[in-house]
């Protein structure tokens, strides 16, 4: 599509607007109507100050790294470093590569953290994920009020008006809040759709950056992230994203100039309409402490990037992750039903499988993949990184790893029981068609990492 695109316009550029220009609100309000923007003033100053804290710890820890993504095959090293920070147990995969969580403060969780120092800054990570949780369950608010041509029933928005009211007066969320499951209704309740269950972290410094890559299609200058949709997110989710740039006076006194276009030295978040050559883009400044919202289905219908400043800067994306195959329970429970086929004689302790059935070995190979190549070698690929913070993943992985040899134990077994004699040939042929398959993708697979 992007190659499509760029032949369309034949190396014309697009027009895009920032607010010294007449048009840019009616822009706004007109096709980017689900992008909320707040300036820093709006926020507490406290909360500026345990953040903006939070972020220069993790830094002077070490602890932002950046990551070995997969794009069509070849492997490239994000030029933005990350730390992922969220609720225990949970897992974010983008572009091939899972990352782990270092889990916030948790009640009912033991969380050792390296330093007293980190165990504040992930508190105060949870603290903002909090505020933005409220700023947008008002925002979405707003937006059902002044849509009223699609109102909803009545009774829908007073029960989110109240929710939303309840929320601003206890200034938290519920205990619940860590639950990551999605419901199947059409609806996705207001709740869900704004509780954040992590924050993806960046960090950048431009200055340090040998090649940034050139926003394409309108010529916005420098990109310290392309153009995309966020992914692995419930559908219609808020993605709340605060900003701290470390900006000096080197930097205000750029912003002083008046230029055609944006000013190269602030860093802007840059929006599109997905794949459509119509609409003038936007570019929307971000200084230190603002933070924006992308309401309902923006993250489907827009594309967004993020254009660099010349000073450092630090962001903290908040989402609703789809964790529905991305936690630690979810993948116990995998573990589980595959480990329901393997028996243990009580005399001799000799182990048997209680199924040769097809559906059975199948479904047990396929867990046995997942196991080795969306948890283990996903974690020990980057994993070891995360002992700067916390070495509270090493438990669970170390249970992980105690029921993959489980599974290769049960792979022996079905190898030796397709070679018996007296199995049927047809019972047989069947079994080992469909296990081959999934032998076939794992070796496939392994070649694969064993590369990376």
């Amino acid at each position: 599509q992007k190659k499509k695109l760029l032949e369309e316009l034949g190396g014309n550029r697009l027009p895009y607007m920032t607010p010294a220009d007449a048009d840019f609100h009616q822009l706004w309000k007109t096709k980017y109507s689900k992008l909320i923007y707040r300036k820093s003033d709006t926020v507490p100053d406290k909360l500026h100050q345990i953040v903006q804290e939070g972020f220069l710890t993790l830094q002077k820890h070490d602890c932002f790294f950046q990551d070995l993504v997969r794009i069509k095959g070849k492997d490239f090293v994000t030029p933005v470093s990350r730390i992922l920070i969220g609720n225990p147990g949970c897992t974010y995969k983008y572009l091939n590569t899972r990352l782990f969580t270092v889990p916030w403060p948790t009640e009912g969780y033991d969380i050792k953290y390296c330093s007293p120092q980190i165990h504040d800054a992930c508190k105060a990570l949870i603290r903002l994920n909090d505020y933005l949780h409220i700023e947008a369950v008002k925002a979405l608010q707003g937006q059902n009020l002044s849509e009223t041509k699609e109102v909803k029933d009545t009774a829908v928005i007073d029960k989110e008006k109240n929710f939303a009211a309840s929320l601003t007066e206890k200034g938290s969320i519920s205990k619940d809040q860590s639950s990551c499951c999605v419901p199947e209704d059409d609806y996705i309740s207001l709740k869900n759709r704004t509780s954040y269950n992590l924050t993806l972290l960046n960090y950048m410094d431009p200055l340090q950056m040998l090649y940034l890559k050139q926003e394409p299609y309108f010529g916005m200058g420098n990109m310290a992230v392309s153009w995309h949709h966020d992914e692995n997110l419930v559908e219609r989710s808020t993605v709340a994203v605060y900003s701290y740039s470390c900006e000096g006076s080197a930097m205000e006194e750029s912003n002083e100039q008046k230029l055609k276009g944006r000013d190269p030295a602030v860093w802007h978040v840059g929006l599109k309409v997905a794949w459509d050559i119509e609409t003038p883009g936007l570019a929307i400044p971000l200084h230190q402490g603002d933070f924006y919202l992308m309401l309902d289905d923006l993250n489907m219908t827009h594309q967004h990037c993020v254009l660099a400043g010349f000073s450092p800067r630090f962001s903290s994306t908040h989402r609703v992750a789809d964790c529905s195959r991305g936690t630690l329970e979810y993948i116990f429970r995998q573990c589980e039903l595959a480990l329901q086929n393997l028996q243990t004689d009580s005399d001799s302790m000799a182990l048997s499988l209680k199924s040769l059935e097809t559906a059975v070995v199948k479904q047990v190979e396929e867990i046995h993949n997942e196991v080795e190549f969306e948890w283990l070698r996903q974690f020990w690929f980057q994993g070891k990184r995360y002992l700067k913070c916390t070495d509270w993943w090493l438990k669970p992985m170390a249970k992980l790893e105690e029921f993959w040899r489980k599974m290769e134990i049960m792979t022996s077994l079905v190898l030796s029981e397709v070679g018996k004699e007296e199995q049927i040939e047809e019972q047989r042929n069947e079994t080992i068609s469909c296990f081959l398959l999934v032998l076939t993708e794992r070796q496939k697979l392994r070649k694969e990492w064993t590369a990376r």
